[in-house]
């Protein structure tokens, strides 16, 4: 049962509880052992939603019957009310079809208790609560399926965005490293017959490469996160180092007054623009400049590169962005045909 609904049922319990309390200090029913029995299954039930431990199945039969104990013992009348939570819980716990045939119960469980009353159905009253209780009966199963659909709706679009986030990760690490591998390869090839040396370690780059890339895989979120003790300079010092001579990098600032998600953030950022610089842009020449600061870190990715318009956005560009989002960060991208790309990515200081 949705967290939600067990503080709205411990809310029905304490306004319950209230009433038959002030029922009794008013001398409206008798006080004694009745209202002391009254009372422990009101808080037996708020016991039972708090600690929230047992089965579904066995819980709902012992709330059901504490409802019953408390409908019995309350000289006030608010008890029966708690009757309408069992078809709304057993919807949650049991199944739509399990929520009906419990409301039905439940009816059929009032209307046995005004048949052994002759002649109830010429008392206005109690005509009057046994329809407030089928339109209460009708809301409780309303609510239950209103809130059931929300809560799946609300699952879909969580493993929506499951989805969404392994497939960026996979895109920027994988499609990497890739292109590192890509890199090396050529760097080998080229360099083989004029130095064997650096031919050589070229191709070891690139077995790194292909087991990182291979890890990505494996855990199939493929993403640099957070944890441990991880350091934006070390890693954007170990990424530009991949690509050779061609990329500079000037790091200036305290990466330690950002918040720990933003830092992985700037190096995708990082990541995926040097990766598109080398597979897309043909660059020869790229620069990677960051500024931590208390009110803001800032990326900035140059290269001068065949360039873009930067108003079409392919799908790294726009995981780009959706990670910068999600830290309160923003992208800007300014390219043209023939006259390179800068990238800028900036976050929030720490919070």
């Amino acid at each position: 049962m949705p967290r939600m609904a067990s503080w709205l049922a411990i809310f029905l319990y304490v306004t319950v509880l209230v009433a038959g309390l002030y029922s009794a200090i008013a001398g409206l029913c008798p006080a004694g052992l009745r209202t002391a029995g009254f009372a422990g299954a009101l808080l037996s039930l708020v016991v039972l939603e708090v600690t929230r431990w047992g089965p579904a199945g066995p819980m709902l039969a012992l709330r059901g019957g504490l409802y019953v104990v408390v409908a019995l013992l309350d000289c006030s009348g608010m008890g029966r009310a708690l009757l309408l939570l069992i078809p709304f819980i057993g919807y949650f716990v049991l199944g739509r079809r399990a929520g009906y045939g419990l409301a039905a119960l439940c009816l059929a469980g009032v209307m046995g208790a005004l048949s052994t009353r002759s002649g109830w159905y010429e008392d206005t009253e109690a005509v009057s609560d046994l329809l407030m209780f089928v339109i209460g009966l009708v809301f409780a199963i309303a609510m239950a399926a209103v809130a059931h659909r929300h809560a799946e709706q609300a699952a879909a679009l969580a493993a929506a965005a499951e989805r969404n986030r392994i497939a960026r990760d996979i895109h920027d690490n994988v499609g990497h490293h890739l292109t590192v591998i890509s890199v090396q390869l050529e760097k080998s090839a080229a360099f083989r017959s004029i130095d064997p040396e650096a031919a050589d370690q070229a191709l070891t780059d690139a077995r790194e490469s292909a087991r990182l890339a291979l890890e990505d895989v494996r855990r199939s979120v493929g993403t640099l996160r957070a944890h441990g003790q991880f350091s934006l300079a070390a890693a954007l010092a170990a990424l530009v180092g991949r690509f050779g001579t061609a990329v500079t990098l000037d790091i200036r600032g305290d990466e330690s007054v950002l918040d720990g998600p933003a830092l992985p953030v700037l190096y995708h950022a990082a990541q995926e623009s040097l990766t598109n610089a080398h597979r897309h842009a043909c660059a020869e020449r790229v620069s990677v400049e960051v500024e931590l600061g208390r009110r803001e870190a800032r990326l900035v990715v140059e290269d001068d590169g065949k360039g873009f318009e930067s108003q079409v956005e392919g799908f790294g560009v726009r995981g780009m962005r959706e990670r910068l989002e999600l830290v309160g960060g923003s992208l800007r991208i300014d390219s043209a045909p023939g006259e390179g790309t800068r990238v800028t990515a900036t976050v929030p200081g720490s919070r």
